[in-house]
């Protein structure tokens, strides 16, 4: 790992939602947090460079490719590694768990200390594989109550959008990420201006996406730290009263990112606002 990374944070624009919405909540399902809803995480944290040099990074995409078929464009799908099978294929020196956790350390949201960075990777790792990825957001099962982090092995010509939130980063192979999954995000080329098209990577040749990735899970007092506390019901009403789009409910048009089931959306906030 190098001994200092450049740590960038992109905030949220003005969120661009439709009338009569103009702010965001996440809900649960989680038991655990029935009747709490939050606001989304509005940054973006990137960090470069990170563990891995460019060719370390291209063994690790030899080595995951094979565990994927032809996807179809806008797909993503994922294939489970493991921090000893990474460090097996690309050593790096303390292993690739380590390293990311030093990564991570860069963006604060798990608080200053490395340890509680390198307890989180060690959750769960993932190969992802995409070509292009249209709009859609994660708030299933305990997902609101994660950060994702992507390494980025293989991207070309690609940037990660978040529509709502006037967010759109070019990624580059070596770049850690660091995002709010509740949000909707996609994959785009730069040209599309901010829309997911089928045929800008389903032509022959178009070149595929590539990431290691995992999840970040906040207890509710990083939340707060966050800017995003855990809210209780009567908070929650007051924030339908005043327009707020429940992302578990939100659906999004894959191409666009446009909230979709409008007048659905509206009576259930007019309906949790009264």
């Amino acid at each position: 790992m190098p001994s200092a990374v450049a740590h960038r944070v992109i905030e949220a624009g003005p969120w661009r939602l439709p009338p009569p919405f103009s702010s965001l909540i996440v809900r649960c399902e989680d038991a655990a947090r029935a009747g709490l809803a939050r606001a989304p995480y509005a940054r973006l944290h990137v960090v470069r460079p990170c563990a891995a040099t460019a060719i370390e990074l291209q063994a690790l995409a030899r080595l995951a490719w094979p565990r994927f078929g032809a996807e179809s464009a806008l797909d993503v799908d994922h294939a489970p590694t493991g921090w000893d099978e990474l460090d097996a294929c690309a050593p790096v020196a303390g292993g690739h768990a380590r390293a990311i956790a030093q990564g991570l350390q860069a963006t604060g949201v798990l608080g200053t200390t490395v340890g509680a960075y390198r307890d989180a990777v060690a959750s769960r790792v993932d190969f992802l594989a995409t070509q292009g990825a249209g709009y859609h957001n994660d708030v299933a099962r305990h997902w609101p109550r994660c950060l994702f982090w992507l390494l980025v092995l293989q991207a070309d010509d690609v940037e990660l959008v978040l529509p709502h939130a006037g967010v759109h980063w070019p990624l580059t192979a070596g770049e850690l990420l660091v995002f709010d999954p509740a949000l909707a995000h996609g994959l785009c080329r730069p040209r599309d201006a901010g829309q997911a098209l089928e045929a800008s990577f389903a032509a022959a040749g178009a070149s595929r996406q590539l990431f290691i990735t995992g999840e970040l899970l906040l207890d509710d007092d990083h939340w707060a730290a966050l800017g995003s506390p855990w809210v209780a019901q009567d908070a929650q009403d007051a924030h339908a009263a005043r327009g707020a789009l429940d992302l578990l409910l939100a659906s999004f048009d894959e191409r666009t990112g446009a909230v979709q089931r409008l007048q659905a959306l509206r009576q259930a906030a007019i309906a949790r606002s009264g």
